[in-house]
């Protein structure tokens, strides 16, 4: 799914457009977010892909969820 990473005042956060849904990222596995999971706060665990630590935000990248009820 196209997730769009970027910052919402000091937090980073997650839209998924086809969701309309926007969530904080309460939790990531690596401190750099990318090649990792990230935890949204409505639950959703999302697999993102690898890019460079200094990526620019905002950016939109194909991501996975791994898990997480929320439709």
């Amino acid at each position: 799914m196209k997730v769009t990473i970027g910052r919402r005042g000091d937090a980073l956060s997650a839209y998924v457009a086809k969701k309309d849904l926007e969530e904080i990222i309460i939790d990531m596995e690596r401190p750099e977010i990318w090649g990792g999971w990230v935890d949204l706060a409505n639950g959703w665990r999302l697999g993102l892909p690898e890019m460079a630590a200094e990526t620019r935000l905002p950016i939109t990248v194909e991501a996975r969820r791994i898990s997480g009820d929320t439709p």
